[in-house]
């Protein structure tokens, strides 16, 4: 039994030790960033588009602020201010509708991170719990990859490429 539930564990950070190009969070996420997206529901059906302008900057403390802008294409615009704080060899991830903040961590081209975000529904809104993978492809692109669950179950996925602006450009 045991072998057959390790099958269906997901990826460790350790499968990603020695893959490049090699992430590192306060190079990546600096200055101007864009992303563009997709969530999909719990069948894997698109069900919204995105795109986002993220400003990252760090302080002297090594403390990170993501500011994201979302804008959806059926017109919803969301804000989310990350503050990535240093824990020892990882970040604790915090945003105003992280109801559980997540820690960061990273190995060789990947980063890992979990917590619960508010999100609306319907009338109201529900805690979903993230698993947050992203992948560093070249030096100025990223691919993010969330999985969306509750009690467990999975009922959504969010798909992003982020990139860096300006990366390369000698003016």
């Amino acid at each position: 039994m045991v072998s057959v539930l390790a099958g269906c564990a997901g990826p460790s950070l350790d499968d990603y030790r020695d893959t490049q190009p090699e992430l590192i969070p306060r190079e990546f996420f600096q200055g101007e960033l864009s992303a563009r997206g997709v969530v999909k529901n719990f069948s894997g059906k698109v069900i919204r588009t995105f795109d986002a302008d993220i400003s990252a900057t760090w302080d002297d403390d090594g403390v990170g602020t993501l500011d994201e802008v979302f804008r959806f294409d059926d017109g919803e615009v969301q804000t989310r201010v990350w503050t990535l704080t240093p824990a020892g060899d990882s970040y604790h991830a915090e945003a105003g509708d992280v109801v559980k903040p997540g820690t960061m961590r990273w190995q060789g081209n990947a980063i890992h991170m979990n917590y619960v975000l508010k999100v609306s529904y319907g009338d109201g809104t529900i805690d979903v719990r993230m698993d947050d993978w992203m992948y560093l492809i070249t030096p100025d692109t990223l691919i993010n990859q969330t999985t969306m669950s509750k009690w467990g179950v999975e009922v959504g996925e969010v798909v992003l490429v982020i990139q860096k602006l300006g990366y390369g450009d000698d003016s």
